[in-house]
């Protein structure tokens, strides 16, 4: 009878050590882990995020000319003056035809309005030709004013970005500083699960870079002009690490 309580009591307790060495070791915020793989050999998987900023380098104005008139042709036509109108005055700013783009363009008619709702006839026509226009950050304002000043009757808005290469540069900084992230994480890790880090196994990198806007706008209405304050724009990224570990 005691020998063979004994024996129970031997293979519980190997279960449980078995258990214990399978389980892998994670962190109390669940973004790192230590396991083994299937070769045998230890690894360590870690996420990091990092970001980087930097003053924006092109500003983007939407403004949009509009025209109702009794015809569609007769609207059709006056918003073609006010946008040659419009385009004129923005070369002779010194905006190229290039950075100047339609971003819409609508000809509809127009309804009479019978108790607050649209339904009646036809009483007139409405046509918009709305344009993206690029410029540097310090010359948006001026844009906005010759915009209105020559033909445009609606500004959509006004946003900060990073020409192409800008975001580029500050995007590699930013995963520069999420893998050092990572690395730090995996190196607390290994420490924990008395290990050390050997090597990196795999890297997958995206998902959360941006640019993520943080524009302030001030607009002067004094009679100087309009003006606007920008503010930084920040790129963040994220990566997944695997560790090699011995």
């Amino acid at each position: 009878m005691n020998r063979r309580f004994g024996f129970v009591t031997i293979a519980v307790a190997a279960l449980v050590l078995l258990a214990g060495c399978a389980a892998p070791l994670q962190t109390d915020n669940g973004t790192a882990t230590a396991a083994a793989d299937t070769t045998g050999d230890r690894t360590i998987s870690t996420a990091g995020t990092g970001d980087a900023s930097a003053d924006p380098d092109r500003a983007v104005v939407t403004v949009a000319v509009t025209a109702r008139a009794e015809t569609a042709e007769a609207a059709r036509g006056s918003v073609a003056a006010d946008a040659a109108q419009l385009r004129e005055a923005l070369r002779e700013l010194g905006i190229a035809d290039d950075d100047v783009r339609t971003v819409s363009y609508r000809l509809s008619p127009r309804y009479e309005s019978l108790d607050g709702r649209s339904g009646g006839g036809v009483t007139g026509y409405e046509a918009v030709h709305a344009y993206r226009i690029e410029t540097a950050p310090a010359e948006a304002g001026r844009v906005v004013d010759t915009a209105v000043g020559n033909g445009a009757s609606e500004v959509y808005g006004v946003s900060f970005t990073l020409s192409d290469e800008a975001r580029a540069e500050l995007r590699a900084q930013a995963l520069e500083r999420a893998m050092a992230d990572a690395r730090a994480d995996a190196d607390v890790v290994a420490a924990a699960a008395g290990l050390s880090v050997t090597g990196v196994q795999s890297v997958s990198a995206g998902g959360d870079y941006g640019p993520v806007y943080e524009s302030r706008v001030a607009v002067d209405t004094g009679g100087a002009g309009t003006q606007f304050d920008a503010g930084p724009v920040t790129v963040i990224a994220r990566v997944d690490v695997t560790y090699t570990a011995a």
